[in-house]
C-alpha cells in the first residue's frame, strides 16, 4: 500500500488521513448548502474529470513510489539531527542539569514551538521556491494545476519533496535537541491520534479544502492569522501567485507583507500562462531540469 500512497489514509500526519477527508467533505457540504450559487457552479464544472485532475491522480501514485524507493532513503533523519544538536550544545556549553519547568509545561512548550517554528520554516521555504529563479522552475509543477483537488497537494517535484524533507529534519531535529539539552530526554508532544494536536486541528478544520473549489473564507481578522482555503486558492491563481505563502498561519504573510485578502469572491484562473510544459508525468519530472538549463 505504501508504494501506491494508500497508507496515507491511515497516517494521521498525512493530509489524506481519513478523518481529515471526512471533515473536509462535511464542511464542504455545509458550505454548498448555504451557498446555492457555488453549488450550481460546482455541479457544472468538470473538476474531477479535468485533464489536470486526471494527471494529479496518476502522479500521486508515481510520486508515492518515488518517495518510498528513492527519496526516503536519502533524507536526513530528525533523530540524527537532534543527536548532533545535543552533542554540539554539550561541547559548546558543557553538561547542564535539566531545567525544572514541569513535564506538562515542557510538553506544551515543545508542541507549540514545533508548530510555530515548523510553520515559519514552511513559509520561508515556500517563499524561496517563488523568489529563487531555479527553485521557481521546480515549484511551477505544483502551480501548473488548472483545477484543484486534495491530490493536487502532492503534485510536487521530487526535488521539492527533498527540500521539504530536509526542512522537516532540520527544524524538528534542532528543536528536539535543544529541548533535550535544556529539559532532559523526558519530553513529549500534545497529540491526538498520534500527531501534533495543532496539525490535527488544522486537518479537521478543512486543510484539504485549500486545494479545492470551495471558496471558504474566515473573515478579514482571522485571515490575518490563519490561511483560509480561499486564500490558498488565490495563491494558486495567476494573478496572486506570489502572495499567501503560509502553510497554516497567515501571520507570517501579514508580518512580511505577502498577505492578500479578497473581501468578496473573485473569478480565479488557475495554472500557469505556459499551458504546455506540465501535461504529462514525464514533463512534470523533466521540465524543471530543461527550464533550469536555460536560466
Amino acid at each position: 500500500m505504501e508504494y501506491l500512497g494508500l497508507d496515507y489514509l491511515f497516517i494521521s500526519h498525512q493530509r489524506l488521513f481519513w478523518v481529515y477527508i471526512l471533515a473536509a467533505i462535511f464542511i464542504a457540504l455545509i458550505y454548498l448548502l448555504l451557498h446555492k450559487k457555488t453549488l450550481n457552479e460546482y455541479k457544472n464544472r468538470k473538476i474531477w474529470t479535468h485533464k489536470s485532475a486526471k494527471l494529479d491522480y496518476k502522479y500521486f501514485v508515481v510520486i508515492a513510489f518515488i518517495k518510498v524507493v528513492f527519496i526516503l532513503p536519502l533524507i536526513l533523519s530528525s533523530k540524527d539531527v537532534s543527536l548532533v544538536t545535543v552533542l554540539f550544545l554539550q561541547e559548546q556549553f558543557g553538561y547542564m542539569q535539566a531545567l525544572a519547568l514541569g513535564k506538562e509545561k515542557v510538553v506544551v512548550l515543545y508542541t507549540l514551538t514545533l508548530f510555530i517554528l515548523g510553520d515559519l520554516s514552511r513559509y520561508t521555504l515556500h517563499r524561496l521556491l517563488h523568489k529563487v529563479p531555479y527553485l521557481w522552475k521546480i515549484h511551477q509543477v505544483h502551480h501548473s494545476a488548472e483545477v484543484l483537488n486534495p491530490l493536487t497537494f502532492y503534485r510536487v517535484h521530487p526535488i521539492e519533496n527533498i527540500l521539504f524533507g530536509l526542512r522537516y529534519a532540520l527544524i524538528v531535529g534542532i528543536i528536539t535537541g535543544l529541548f533535550i539539552y535544556l529539559f532532559g530526554a523526558n519530553i513529549g508532544l500534545l497529540e491526538v491520534v498520534g500527531t501534533n494536536i495543532f496539525v490535527f486541528v488544522s486537518g479537521v478544520l478543512g486543510a484539504n479544502l485549500r486545494h479545492s473549489h470551495i471558496p471558504l473564507r474566515y473573515g478579514d481578522f482571522l485571515e490575518k492569522i490563519f490561511i483560509s482555503p480561499y486564500q490558498h486558492q488565490l495563491h494558486h491563481s495567476m494573478e496572486f501567485t506570489h502572495k499567501n505563502f503560509g502553510g497554516t498561519l497567515a501571520l507570517w504573510d501579514f508580518i512580511f507583507h505577502t498577505l492578500h485578502i479578497e473581501k468578496t469572491r473573485v473569478e480565479i484562473e488557475y495554472g500557469l500562462k505556459d499551458k504546455n510544459s506540465f501535461n504529462s508525468i514525464s514533463q512534470i519530472l523533466l521540465t524543471p531540469f530543461i527550464k533550469g538549463i536555460k536560466i
